[in-house]
């Protein structure tokens, strides 16, 4: 049983896809736990509401095993593929949850279950948005590694396949843009 595990560790990403696509259960759930921390990572960081990052992660997974014959290796990895399911199904699901009027005696009831106060949020929000216009700031390439690295959990290696540049091109990336950001905050907060 050791050894069946250890190989479905060493097995390619398009191997285990194989596997998920003619639903072995060993290589399911392979592919389910060496993938779901990025495809639950990128959902929570659109949504930003866990049980939606689980339910999305989940839609994400059954796309997945629906559409596994189609996967065309010469279009991008599979993590950059199931990242790029995790995305689109969870703007999606941003998107069908607009603003709908509520009705004032359920008001009460909502206002209950939240945990974290307004001002805490609103200065989540409002770090949040310091960030994004620090990344804005970057030279594109800086920006799309950092982001792939900081917000959907990529690492340097996986960086440097999706943008099809060398192990330390994509590090240097990385680690240029941090450093930039770090900069930028620094001198807006002195301001």
């Amino acid at each position: 049983m050791w050894r069946i595990g250890l190989s479905l560790g060493r097995m390619s990403d398009e191997a285990l896809l194989s596997g998920l696509a003619t639903g072995d259960p060993e290589l399911v759930v392979a592919f389910v736990r060496r993938f779901q921390r990025n495809v639950f990572g990128v959902a929570l960081a659109v949504l930003g509401d866990t049980q939606l990052a689980e339910d999305v992660a989940q839609q994400t997974f059954e796309r997945a095993w629906r559409h596994a014959q189609v996967y065309d290796p010469r279009r991008g990895s599979v993590r950059g593929w199931l990242t790029a399911i995790a995305h689109n199904l969870a703007i999606d699901t941003a998107r069908a949850r607009r603003a709908r009027p509520v009705d004032p005696e359920d008001l009460d009831a909502m206002l209950g279950v939240v945990t974290e106060t307004p001002e805490r949020r609103a200065l989540a929000d409002d770090d949040a948005e310091r960030v994004r216009r620090a990344v804005a700031q970057l030279p594109e390439e800086q920006a799309r590694a950092l982001v792939m690295a900081g917000i959907y959990g990529m690492t340097a290696r996986e960086v440097a396949d999706s943008e099809h540049v060398p192990l330390g091109t994509a590090k240097t990336r990385i680690r240029t843009g941090t450093l930039k950001v770090r900069t930028l905050l620094e001198s807006e907060e002195k301001r």
